[in-house]
């Protein structure tokens, strides 16, 4: 037996407009030990060659609240996650793997050849989720996280898009 009233269609990922920008603020900030306010978030937005997508539940009255959204920004023919965040309440539902589905479709169709990011090394769900995509780590940085669970380790990771 079904219970259909308990299934909730997949997140719509859509580009993040400017008025959604305050909330994505307070969602980061959710997210992250330090987050980013909204006034950085326009100034992000602003920049040539930043895109910002977020991920929202649909329903029959239109979207909702953001689940989740990325920040990317090209330069030539490379680009890089600025940052992902999904609201903790979501978490380990593949939102974020949406999310970075819907970058990389982008990127490729924008014949974006590589895409690179910063991850902390202690991160586990986030480095298992960017090398279930395809990600290699190509490099580190020690010490590049003041808040994190482990030494502060970035793990510098890349995928081949061309």
């Amino acid at each position: 037996m079904t219970f259909w009233w308990f299934w909730a269609p997949p997140p719509v990922i859509e580009e993040a407009r400017p008025e959604d920008l305050a909330a994505l603020a307070d969602l980061h900030d959710r997210s992250f030990a330090v987050g980013w306010g909204a006034d950085e978030l326009v100034a992000l937005a602003r920049q040539s060659g930043v895109f910002i997508l977020q991920a929202r539940r649909a329903n029959v009255m239109g979207s909702q609240a953001a689940l989740g959204f990325v920040i990317v920004r090209k330069a030539a023919d490379e680009a890089e996650i600025l940052t992902i965040a999904v609201d903790p309440r979501q978490r380990r539902r593949g939102v974020g793997a949406q999310l970075m589905r819907a970058a990389i479709s982008r990127l490729y169709a924008d014949r974006v050849k590589a895409l690179f990011l910063e991850v902390d090394a202690a991160n586990a769900a986030a480095v298992t989720l960017y090398r279930s995509l395809g990600f290699r780590t190509v490099g580190t940085r020690k010490g590049y996280y003041q808040d994190s669970d482990g030494d502060g380790g970035a793990l510098v990771m890349r995928i081949d898009l061309a």
